[in-house]
């Protein structure tokens, strides 16, 4: 079978454009839901997508302030209400990932597979905990190479002295727009991208100009900034070893053994502590994205996952 390249469309969610892809057969028995990591959209399933839609039907989100889909100003937690303005959080991605299976999804009763990579992974618990509250749990959540949110709150202990001690000054810089308004244009011009995905894909693998494009674009946006401020102040929110304290159904985690942000050895801590996980995949010499880096490794794990999961 061929793999056709997915379709676009675009929803409407509390007064945002969302864009989203599909492929593969709406008749088949379940469907997977991938979710990109921070900066990404869901261009970074390119490898992935057209193989999984061989076997399920597919889709794809690029969460609100990333990508193609609308990206509103930010509210901090502590700031006044601001028409339009929204609070980027975990638990804000979580429901647009809930209100799409309900909404343009239209699940049912079929199985779903969350699929996360980084902050994506963070999205696909947050929304599994949601779903099982509400009596409609997926049928498997896969994480590749979750985010740790090391710099969380109830993380400081663990953070060497120095950092600790200049924690609030940090904070309050991070705040002022006319701070990161310039920053975030630094950090994403392509030269500075390029240099970053060198550590994210220690291979060297699939790092081409369609990955440099597929991140520089959507940071051209008006507003891109924002998503950029809201999440980097993102310093109370859920970490995983709660989320997954709270969940029965089966997750599955893979993992770049040279990830040089989220370490393969608190992946598997986690694995060690919580019975809901059911398999930890570390894969040699990639790095944080995987499934972009070596598709050809992880697409065999995620269809026979799926398998399994039903």
């Amino acid at each position: 079978m061929s793999e056709a390249a997915p379709a676009d469309h675009s929803w409407l969610w509390q007064g945002h454009r969302i864009h989203w892809t599909r492929s593969g057969d709406a008749t088949a028995g379940s469907l997977a839901l991938l979710i990109h990591g921070f900066g990404a959209s869901v261009g970074h399933w390119r490898h992935n997508q057209p193989v999984l839609a061989q076997k399920v039907e597919v889709f794809a989100l690029d969460l609100l302030g990333f990508g193609e889909s609308d990206k509103p100003r930010s509210r901090l937690v502590d700031e006044p209400a601001d028409p339009g303005a929204v609070r980027y959080c975990f638990d804000l991605w979580a429901q647009q990932v809930v209100d799409f299976l309900t909404e343009v999804a239209q699940v049912g009763e079929r199985p779903v597979h969350l699929i996360g990579n980084s902050i994506g992974g963070m999205v696909a618990l947050d929304a599994a905990v949601l779903l099982s509250e509400a009596g409609r749990p997926p049928a498997q959540v896969i994480l590749i190479d979750c985010a740790q949110r090391t710099l969380d709150e109830k993380r400081v202990a663990q953070l060497p002295p120095l950092e600790r001690a200049s924690r609030p000054a940090v904070k309050a810089l991070v705040r002022q727009r006319w701070l990161i308004a310039p920053l975030f244009r630094f950090l994403a011009r392509p030269a500075f991208i390029r240099q970053v995905l060198r550590q994210a894909y220690p291979s060297g693998e699939n790092v081409d100009e369609e990955l440099i494009a597929l991140l520089h674009r959507p940071s051209t946006d008006p507003g891109a900034s924002e998503s950029f401020r809201g999440f980097i102040n993102l310093f109370e929110d859920h970490l995983a070893p709660d989320l997954l304290a709270r969940l029965q159904l089966p997750v599955r985690m893979i993992w770049g053994a040279e990830d040089p942000w989220e370490s393969p050895a608190e992946a598997r801590r986690w694995r060690d502590t919580y019975s809901c996980i059911k398999a930890l995949e570390v894969l040699p010499g990639v790095g944080h994205c995987p499934h972009d880096e070596i598709p050809e490794a992880v697409n065999p794990l995620l269809l026979n996952w799926i398998s399994a999961a039903g």
